[in-house]
């Protein structure tokens, strides 16, 4: 097949990815294990249709799904008040009442240094000053839990009375509850600390066997290898989920009808997946199906779509800084290009398996998460025009990685870079580094 020299063209023109993702954020709650999940999937597969994909399918994957009851959260002294919360998911259900202990950021320092046993502990979403990754959530709640925190609270550093969300575990119920808080309760609560203040939380919740659902769509010659191209559908329950991850299925969609009018060398495998959320689980269950040598290289689109310059971590795989230049060049745009290693995306269960992996995300007007993970996610906040753009630009760079192959992560190389970022004890406190590893 030679090239469509209209392909990239129509798709600047192109309303479908804008509608798509108008579409998503209107299923609402696309919680794994929840019908609305469900729903994105078979929407997404629709897409890959109508984008000309052969052997689309929804495929389901087994999981533990986490079911929200009621939260009741307040000060007890040296005032009585109450204030909103949301418990986050893996929270089991408990009551518990305890002296409200201050962390800061939630580093091991500051949890050290703190009288944390058996109290209440509340830890602000924000990344340190001079931390040059993201200080993740479940690092902040594992080093907690292992200090012997009765009870989490994860105050949001965004104001805007948004309580944030997010899973305290992969796939399993946690050790304590937690909940989120918005910045201006994480102020209270921290003025209450001074004022050697305790807090009651009570904690309704359930963990039972579920479903997710991953859908799959092929683009390009039959060949031995393929790149995988991949973005998860699901969302937390509390808000639209538009742009994480909407903007970056959207992306996928976009990519997808242009795959079938262009030159491809290998097969390309296009999927959205679902569990991102709570545990990478749709991704995983994918990597199980496919041999890891098969895999030319996986493309992650996680946070692209979002804002106007696309950004591509590069995950311990240098060689795509070259693709990614090329890209640029050829498409006269800029692509951000970062170093950044981490393993709290769908990029993860490939790399832990020696496969090359690049994300791509948005170069973000801000630190931090800002309005995902909150009730604020919503559509208003997405630009289709960033979702065409960034869509362009990945799928050249899908292009040339169906020509040129880039170099297999070597997993001691791997396991010697996270540690050399300070990774290694925040991923063993959420007990996610690879005991192969060891």
């Amino acid at each position: 097949m030679v090239d469509s020299p209209d392909a990239f063209g129509r798709l600047w023109a192109d309303d479908y990815p804008g509608d798509f993702l108008r579409d998503l954020a209107e299923l609402g709650d696309r919680m794994s294990g929840r019908p609305g999940e469900r729903r994105a999937a078979e929407l997404v597969a629709d897409a890959f249709r109508d984008a000309g994909a052969r052997e689309v399918a929804v495929e389901p994957f087994e999981m533990n799904a986490w079911k929200r009851g009621s939260t009741e959260f307040g000060v007890t002294n040296p005032v009585e008040r109450s204030f909103e919360a949301l418990a986050l998911p893996y929270s089991p259900s408990g009551d518990v009442h305890g002296d409200i202990v201050d962390v800061g950021h939630g580093t091991p320092e500051e949890i050290e240094a703190a009288d944390v046993a058996g109290n209440v502990v509340v830890a602000s979403t924000e990344t340190p000053p001079g931390m040059d990754r993201l200080y993740h959530r479940m690092e902040k709640f594992g080093h907690a839990v292992a200090a012997g925190a009765s009870a989490f609270v994860f105050a949001n550093h965004k104001q805007g009375q948004l309580p944030p969300t997010g899973a305290l575990r992969f796939d399993r119920e946690a050790a304590v509850p937690a909940v989120g808080v918005s910045a201006e309760t994480g102020t209270w609560l921290r003025e209450y600390a001074d004022r050697d203040g305790e807090v009651s939380l009570s904690v309704s919740a359930d963990t039972v066997p579920g479903e997710g659902h991953n859908a799959t769509g092929v683009f390009g010659p039959e060949t031995d290898e393929e790149v995988v191209v991949l973005a998860h559908h699901d969302g937390h329950d509390i808000a639209e989920a538009a742009l994480d991850n909407g903007c970056g299925v959207a992306t996928v969609v976009a990519i997808a009808r242009i795959l079938g009018d262009i030159d491809l060398d290998t097969r390309v495998r296009v999927v959205t997946v679902g569990g991102e959320e709570v545990g990478l689980l749709g991704a995983s269950a994918l990597a199980d199906t496919i041999e890891s040598e098969r895999m030319r290289s996986v493309v992650n689109v996680d946070g692209a779509g979002r804002y106007r310059t696309l950004r591509a971590f590069t995950h311990g795989t240098p060689a795509f800084e070259g693709v990614l230049d090329s890209v640029s060049d050829a498409a006269s745009r800029e692509v951000s290009v970062d170093d950044a290693l981490h393993p709290f995306s769908d990029h993860w269960p490939f790399l832990k398996r020696e496969v090359p992996a690049v994300q791509l995300h948005s170069v973000t007007p801000e630190r931090g998460r800002g309005w995902g993970h909150t009730h604020a996610d919503t559509w208003d906040k997405t630009d289709a025009r960033n979702v065409r753009e960034h869509g362009m630009l990945a799928a050249l760079l899908v292009r040339e990685l169906t020509r040129k192959s880039v170099p297999r992560p070597d997993a001691d190389a791997l396991a010697a870079d996270l540690e050399s970022r300070g990774l290694r004890p925040g991923m063993e406190a959420a007990e996610i580094w690879p005991a192969h590893w060891e």
